[in-house]
C-alpha cells in the first residue's frame, strides 16, 4: 500500500526540480548570446550560482527521495 505522504512528498520534490530547471532554462537565452571571448559579469555569475545551486538542491533532494521509495520497495519485496 502507498504511503500518502510519500506521495505528497514526491510531488513536491518534482515541482522543486521543474521549478528550478525552468529558472535555469530562462538563463539560457542570455548565456548563448554571450560572445565566446567576452567575460560574464559578478552578477550574471551570482545569478548563475544561485539558480544552479537550487536546481542542484533540488534535483538531488528528488534523486534521494526516488532512491528510498525504490531500497523500501525491494526490501518490502523480499
Amino acid at each position: 500500500m502507498s504511503d500518502p505522504n510519500e506521495i505528497r512528498a514526491l510531488k513536491a520534490a518534482v515541482l522543486g526540480a521543474v521549478e528550478t530547471a525552468a529558472a535555469l532554462a530562462e538563463l539560457n537565452p542570455r548565456v548563448q548570446a554571450w560572445e565566446d571571448v567576452g567575460d560574464v559579469s559578478p552578477e550574471d555569475l551570482d545569478e548563475l550560482t544561485r539558480v544552479t545551486a537550487a536546481h542542484a538542491i533540488a534535483s538531488a533532494a528528488l534523486r534521494g527521495l526516488v532512491n528510498t521509495m525504490r531500497t523500501r520497495r525491494e526490501t518490502a519485496a523480499m
